[in-house]
């Protein structure tokens, strides 16, 4: 998908996005029953505040790329796991926006003034009960390729995936494995040998669906 394309088609962005690819949702094996969320409930009045930046952006040859991360491995949750830059909200932030770009300034040495980015808007955020955020994603356009340089402490890679790699029909991985003594079936996005999946690749699926959807 070409650069212009898609800033056409993100100046509008839904209250809600639609829903991506059915497979990206984790199934138990077993049964092949949804596998319902872990973590404490449904009470989101304890859940921490964070945010990640959804950026794209054109590469020299005009194609809509995005910035995504392969994190550390520091033995959390989400160690080695494919995502976003983004993390919780700090009290000085202005904003959830604020939180995304300050984020990836530090996790991937984002500079926005420097790459012309223009925030765009929010998604509806995601309750992670596993780690107790509620993450808000964060739409932006960068004008030029970012010069990104990965924060060792957190971020393993950098990886710059076209978008159309997340549209309607792109190639999609699955996966077996077991979790909490449970086996789970669930598809992901395969991007430089690695899998894309859990939230970042809703979030993705979403997003490439409207990207892909029919204009009047």
């Amino acid at each position: 998908m070409l650069f212009d394309a898609a800033v056409h088609r993100l100046r509008e962005l839904p209250a809600e996005l639609p829903e991506g690819p059915a497979e990206l949702l984790p199934i138990f094996t077993a049964t092949g029953l949804p596998r319902p969320r872990p973590g404490w409930g449904t009470d989101l009045a304890d859940a921490r505040p964070a945010a990640v930046l959804v950026l794209v952006y054109p590469d020299p040859d005009g194609v809509a790329r995005l910035v995504l991360t392969e994190r550390a491995d520091r033995g959390g949750h989400h160690s080695g796991e494919v995502s976003f830059p983004g993390g919780r909200a700090e009290t000085s932030d202005a904003d959830l926006a604020a939180t995304a770009l300050r984020e990836a300034a530090e996790e991937v040495g984002l500079d926005a003034e420097a790459a012309g980015v223009t925030v765009l808007g929010t998604l509806p955020a995601h309750w992670i009960p596993v780690s107790g955020f509620h993450v808000t994603p964060v739409v932006a356009l960068a004008d030029r390729v970012p010069a990104l340089a990965p924060q060792p402490s957190e971020v393993a890679a950098i990886l710059l995936p076209q978008l159309a790699a997340f549209l309607p029909g792109a190639p999609l991985v699955h996966v077996e494995r077991e979790i909490r003594g449970h086996g789970i079936r669930y598809a992901a996005y395969p991007v430089d040998g690695l899998r894309v999946w859990g939230m970042t690749a809703r979030v993705l699926g979403g997003l490439g669906a409207w990207l892909g959807r029919e204009l009047p």
